[in-house]
């Protein structure tokens, strides 16, 4: 009688050496990921993230210019922010840096987006106008800053000689302290505009077309069409150009030092130009890193804001 021999399989372990090791396969990828990650990283550490820690210890440090050779620069503690919160011209430039904040955001918002929605339109000439209006953006900010200083000049400015032609007198628009910072305020908006215009128009354009189609065959208003679904659509948007304008407008240096310098009288300071009074032209690093850092925290804030804002539209 014959017997029927049944192959024996060939052992786990043989078997699993010759199949690929889904444990390395995934350390291989989380390193070659990493391997793309690392140079963002080391660039973000190394040009913001060792400034901002230095500028965190410099503001408990007492930092002169003899530290640049002696290398000492010992720690005061809280004396700092004692003197930083203790000067009257603190809260004075806080107090001008939220006006000019709020009423340079409100500006160039309101005409920006009335701008996109009449650029949303199609008619003649539309996109060689739109490229005009974006040549305030375009140009530095230090040289919009200066044409503007001879426009607005009070004796030889173009503004005033034009105001003048209708018996107007002439306006120290940037020698007065109860005007300048308006005029700051009204030369920040010249330049924003662009950007909120580009950006508000960039999200309409996105928007569907159908929506609006039957909110038409509704009998909607313009205006409650707009109002009740242009906006609503819009916010993700408009939450994107508020914030970055805002994060971009608290810390402005360049234009306030090439029209005003922060005067006449401290009138036109702000917590940019204050960090950059108390650093170079006093010397006291210190101070300005307190300045510097409260301007880190406030921008932080509205970050975060941005990022909630922008998580909740997306769900």
């Amino acid at each position: 009688m014959s017997t029927t021999t049944v192959p024996v399989p060939a052992a786990t372990g043989t078997a699993a050496a010759g199949a690929p090791d889904p444990g390395r396969a995934r350390r291989r990828r989380a390193l070659a990921q990493w391997g793309f990650v690392a140079p963002a990283v080391l660039f973000m550490l190394l040009f913001f993230g060792y400034p901002l820690v230095r500028n965190v210890v410099m503001s408990f440090q007492h930092y002169t210019p003899s530290t640049f050779f002696t290398g000492k620069a010992p720690f005061n503690g809280l004396d700092n922010w004692r003197n930083v919160f203790g000067d009257d011209l603190f809260g004075k430039a806080l107090g001008q840096t939220i006006v000019f904040t709020i009423g340079s955001l409100a500006g160039q918002f309101g005409i920006g987006l009335g701008m996109a929605v009449f650029f949303n339109r199609r008619f003649p000439l539309n996109g060689v106008l739109r490229a005009l209006i974006l040549l305030p953006w375009l140009v530095p900010m230090v040289v919009s800053g200066i044409v503007w200083r001879r426009i607005l000049d009070q004796d030889t400015g173009v503004l005033n000689s034009f105001l003048g032609l209708f018996g107007i007198a002439h306006t120290p628009w940037l020698t007065s302290t109860h005007v300048a910072l308006l005029a700051l305020i009204l030369v920040n908006i010249w330049i924003g505009i662009p950007f909120n215009m580009v950006i508000l128009y960039g999200g309409l354009q996105e928007l569907p077309r159908e929506v609006h189609e039957a909110a038409s065959l509704d009998g909607a208003s313009a205006w409650r069409t707009f109002r009740s679904i242009t906006l609503p659509l819009l916010k993700p948007v408009i939450t994107v150009v508020l914030v970055l304008g805002f994060m971009s407008t608290v810390k402005i240096l360049d234009l306030v030092l090439a029209l005003t310098d922060g005067g006449p009288a401290d009138a036109t300071q702000t917590l940019g130009t204050l960090t950059y009074q108390n650093s170079f032209v006093q010397l006291d690093f210190g101070a300005g890193a307190v300045v510097g850092d409260i301007l880190i925290l406030i921008s932080a804030v509205f970050a975060v804001f941005y990022l909630r804002a922008s998580r909740n539209d997306g769900k």
